[in-house]
């Protein structure tokens, strides 16, 4: 994860995992990870952006939403397989 390179075009990164916030703190800390992890153990976040369960395995897709400062999404990724995301430049690609 490029985290500075985003902040340097002015964006800020948070991940969103279904999973409870133990075992998101358990992630984030053995993977380094330098931005926000928040835990959506009842995946109502996952469910309320149309992505919890898409790939039948009772977790959320793995997707990218670029969201705008008026609070809308100005771009969008939802991978078709586990292993889909697109890659950091992409993401700053489509950044507002």
């Amino acid at each position: 994860m490029q985290h500075e390179a985003f902040q340097k075009a002015g964006a800020e990164v948070i991940a969103l995992a279904v999973a409870s916030a133990a075992s998101v703190d358990g992630w984030r800390e053995g993977a380094g990870a330098t931005y926000p992890v928040l835990a959506d153990p009842e995946h109502r976040v996952a469910e309320a952006y149309g992505v919890y369960n898409m790939l039948g395995d009772g977790y959320a897709a793995p997707a990218v939403f670029v969201i705008g400062t008026d609070g809308h999404i100005a771009w969008s990724y939802v991978g078709q397989h586990p292993d889909d995301r697109p890659s950091a430049q992409t993401v700053l690609e489509h950044l507002p």
